[in-house]
């Protein structure tokens, strides 16, 4: 597989001043996206920004100051649920903890979440609404 982040996800408190900051303020181009997340096309990514506790809770973890949730997620984005599943055990090989085993999800996807051995927050998603660019060679 090609390696790319494909999405940054923000956990933000105020949805709406944080879409005119970035939509407004830095100029960002708006995705057409439901009300309850707004998506942003970068150059060959997408910057996505999410209420806090409901990406703490999209990764089922506790959302509270001092938790274990630092408040963004990185993701990587594949064609296929097979894909999600591969790539999610190839980095629990490597040293990563599961925290959300990949499922299918309320949006229509197939996502799991993993950190890194410094506790990053990964999602290994197959999002059938947006294309994850060219196929690797």
């Amino acid at each position: 597989m090609k390696p790319r982040i494909s999405m940054i996800t923000l956990g933000v408190r105020d949805l709406q001043t944080s879409i005119k900051f970035y939509e407004k303020g830095l100029g960002l181009p708006r995705m057409e996206s439901p009300p309850e997340v707004a998506f942003f096309t970068l150059n060959g990514t997408w910057l996505g920004l999410y209420g806090w506790d409901a990406l703490a809770e999209d990764a089922e973890l506790p959302s509270s100051e001092g938790g274990t949730f630092n408040g963004f997620a990185l993701a990587h984005n594949l064609e296929s649920e097979e894909e999600v599943n591969a790539l999610f055990n190839e980095a629990l090989a490597a040293g990563a903890t599961a925290v959300k085993k990949p499922q299918k999800v309320f949006w229509g996807g197939y996502s799991g979440y993993f950190k890194d051995p410094d506790g990053h927050l990964w999602e290994i998603a197959h999002n059938p609404f947006m294309s994850v660019g060219p196929k690797d060679e």
